[in-house]
């Protein structure tokens, strides 16, 4: 790791002290052929992570801390701010990047195609299974079929299918509307352009949105399988399920009034509302049941 990063991989940690020590772990086991630098931005936890990283990994993380959890978009910005590196890796601490090449195949093929603005791995759960990271951007109908008891009811639904990319294969390069940020790579140019992630999502959709403003300055943005890495899913989320169903409907609320207040779907908005807080509770009536 040279003066001169060609990545930096901001790593955002509230209360996964374990899981953030395997991740850096392994960011830190990549290909020494791509210079990286690691910024890993603590939102107060309380179960020594920032004892963890300032004792094994003092001379190798740059550690921002936190007095309040200042949410997702937040603290990534604070490492986007002090990271030198040609692009930015969002890195979720529960993620684990599996291949070792990772990084360097990400950062070739980034500069081998300058118009990529946002590029995203193979993500996939611990055991193998294919995570759906690569999506198109959500309909009302997709949403209404994804998160009520309507879906359990017709688990093969065409919205959810077209939203979440089932029926397409995941073993090829491909364009995409919307990444998951839980592993995402972003050109430094691409950020100075449209802007940092919005802050005003605390928690979910924030990274729709920037890929969503990526399009919008002609960006492309680029699901990659060619890199690899597994997702637990739910480590800090899963410590407050339900404070988190409710900011998930916040964010796709404000996601909604942002790209349509000036339309006349705005006039869907107490439509969409309702919606979003029958999908809510629906998923907080089976977190309450698996309890």
């Amino acid at each position: 790791m040279t003066n001169s990063p060609d990545v930096t991989v901001s790593i955002v940690n509230w209360n996964t002290r374990d899981d953030l020590r395997e991740c850096l772990q392994t960011v830190l086991s990549q290909d020494g052929s791509v210079n990286f630098e690691v910024i890993a931005v603590d939102n107060a936890s309380s179960d020594g992570s920032v004892d963890m990283v300032r004792t094994e990994f003092a001379e190798k993380v740059k550690l921002i801390q936190n007095d309040t959890n200042r949410g997702f978009g937040a603290a990534h910005n604070q490492a986007i701010a002090e990271s030198r590196g040609r692009y930015v890796l969002l890195l979720n601490p529960d993620c684990r990047i599996i291949d070792g090449n990772a990084l360097r195949r990400m950062v070739e093929y980034m500069d081998a195609h300058t118009d990529i603005g946002m590029l995203g791995p193979k993500i996939v759960y611990p055991d193998g299974r294919l995570q759906f990271s690569a999506r198109r951007f959500p309909t009302l109908a997709a949403a209404l079929f994804r998160h009520t008891p309507l879906g359990r009811l017709f688990p093969h639904n065409r919205f959810v299918r077209k939203y979440l990319m089932e029926d397409w294969d995941h073993r090829e390069v491909a364009d995409v509307d919307w990444l998951s940020g839980a592993a995402l790579m972003v050109r430094k140019k691409t950020i100075e352009e449209i802007g940092l992630l919005d802050e005003r999502f605390f928690m979910y959709v924030e990274d729709m949105d920037w890929c969503k403003r990526a399009h919008m300055h002609g960006w492309r943005v680029v699901y990659y399988p060619e890199a690899e890495v597994s997702h637990r899913i739910g480590a800090s989320s899963d410590q407050k399920v339900i404070p988190m169903i409710h900011e998930h409907r916040k964010s796709m609320l404000r996601y909604f009034l942002k790209y349509n207040a000036r339309s006349a779907k705005v006039l869907l908005t107490p439509l969409v509302a309702l919606g979003l807080w029958l999908m809510a509770q629906s998923r907080i009536a089976a977190a309450k049941k698996g309890q």
